[in-house]
């Protein structure tokens, strides 16, 4: 009899010492509930909530949701749902039992990651991974490139966002800005303290922080392997809305706010690990500089980087940041040493720093497209070329590369072009991404904007 990926899983959760930690904790803390989290195509968490009295059985057994829950049940203008319509089966979602958590703002409540599986009744790819779920995917492809190449990726995100509320405009010189400076961080002290508070108690690493922009926090966490690093971004997002609520505030992840303001990115910072050393960097030298591995690894993520922006800027509203010359975002690809114009800057030794990932950008698939993107540049050997010297608004574009996109149309063909990339991610999750971000693409192209109303009303004769 064939083993499935879904009945391995289920009875490693059976058999798992983690079940009996987790009962234990459920009993000793009081858990009544326990949300049970997938992740969408965009970074979205769905799930059920379930009583806690019932995990057990849930634990192994796992709970369906029809399966363009996937795609944020987004119908596309013609009104046919994304994901497979109204007649696609519904996914088996089983928890990853070591990421149960309980929830410091309500510990009646607790919630745990799952990964997705195709429903064992099916008459084909019964019990298979579900190939639309990123979390699962970054998990198989990690897994999949550490035995190819023996490395592991390892990452830390900069989490830029926005917070609005009364009170919380910022107070500074024309002409200067607000940035790092600690009087604006303590008008944002109570938000600092609760997202640090409720971070730590869910396992995140906090290290530091700064004041960015007019409304612009950034709270980072340590750095940890590419999947951990993922679903600890999600719950920091899930942890900033909470902490909204509770302050009687807005928080958003959204790219960019408002024409001239700062846009929120979402910088990964990444190195290469084999037998606990970093390989990006080279024994005993100390100078700004990249290993050869490390230089193949950059040479195929920018090779990749155009076709990755449907990744790294997954909405309409990403590329409004990408426009704004002089703010610290890219707008072209190429690296530097710790140069902030640039898409990947080399910010110390043996630590990339990639810029064009955006603060909505879903980890899961931002981490696939990396690793993805290295394996090629260190398997072909892929030559970055120089560093840039001084702005990289003003240089030279590199034609080795391809442009970067500047609209999610550009990025839509980039991406469809980019076979390294679709193939990781497989021809299904590939699919979907275009379906979703094309139908998106072409209700803003169809919608009329307040710029318009103002350039074009009264204009003629």
């Amino acid at each position: 009899m064939t083993i499935t990926p879904l009945d391995a899983h289920r009875q490693a959760n059976a058999t798992s010492p983690d079940l009996a930690a987790v009962l234990e904790t459920i009993a000793e803390r009081g858990v009544e509930f326990v949300y049970f989290q997938a992740v969408t195509i965009t970074g979205r968490v769905v799930g059920k909530v379930a009583p806690a009295k019932h995990f057990e059985r849930l634990a192994v057994r796992g709970v369906q949701q029809h399966q363009t829950a996937v795609a944020n049940l987004q119908g596309t203008r013609e009104g046919v749902l994304l994901a497979g319509g109204v007649n696609a089966p519904e996914y088996t979602a089983i928890p990853d039992l070591e990421t149960f958590a309980v929830l410091p703002w309500d510990t009646s409540f607790a919630r745990v990651f799952c990964r997705l599986y195709e429903p064992d009744h099916l008459a084909e790819r019964a019990g298979a991974e579900f190939a639309c779920d990123s979390r699962g995917l970054l998990r198989r492809l990690h897994a999949g490139f550490t035995d190819r190449t023996g490395l592991e990726l390892r990452t830390g995100c900069e989490p830029e966002m926005t917070w609005q509320g009364e009170g919380l405009e910022a107070q500074f010189r024309p002409g200067s800005s607000p940035a790092y400076h600690i009087e604006h961080l303590e008008r944002n002290r109570p938000i600092v303290k609760k997202v640090v508070e409720y971070a730590q108690a869910l396992g995140l690493d906090m290290i530091e922080g700064d004041y960015e922009d007019e409304f612009q926090v950034e709270l980072n966490f340590m750095y940890d392997r590419a999947d951990l690093t993922a679903d600890r971004l999600t719950t920091y997002r899930q942890i900033c809305k909470q902490v909204a609520r509770e302050l009687g505030i807005q928080a958003s992840f959204m790219p960019k706010p408002a024409t001239g303001m700062m846009g929120n990115g979402c910088h990964h910072n990444f190195s290469l690990w084999r037998d606990g050393v970093n390989v990006l960097a080279e024994p005993g030298v100390t100078e700004l500089h990249l290993s050869e591995l490390g230089q193949h690894a950059l040479g195929g993520l920018l090779a990749h980087s155009a076709g990755a922006m449907l990744i790294n800027g997954s909405t309409v509203n990403s590329y409004k940041r990408y426009w704004d010359a002089g703010q610290f975002a890219p707008s072209r690809i190429n690296w530097g040493l710790d140069n902030k114009t640039c898409t990947v800057r080399l910010s110390a030794v043996g630590r990339l720093e990639y810029k064009l990932p955006d603060a909505a950008v879903n980890p899961y698939l931002s981490h696939a497209v990396i690793l993805a993107a290295c394996e090629d540049g260190m398997k072909n050997e892929i030559d970055p070329g120089a560093p840039t010297q001084g702005s990289s608004y003003d240089a030279p574009v590199d034609t080795r590369f391809p442009a970067l996109p500047l609209t999610l149309g550009e990025a839509i063909e980039a991406f469809r072009a980019d076979e390294v990339l679709t193939q990781a991610l497989g021809p299904d999750l590939s699919s979907l991404l275009i379906d979703f971000h094309a139908d998106e693409w072409a209700r803003f192209c169809g919608y009329v904007t307040d710029w318009e109303r103002e350039m074009y009303w009264s204009d003629a004769p």
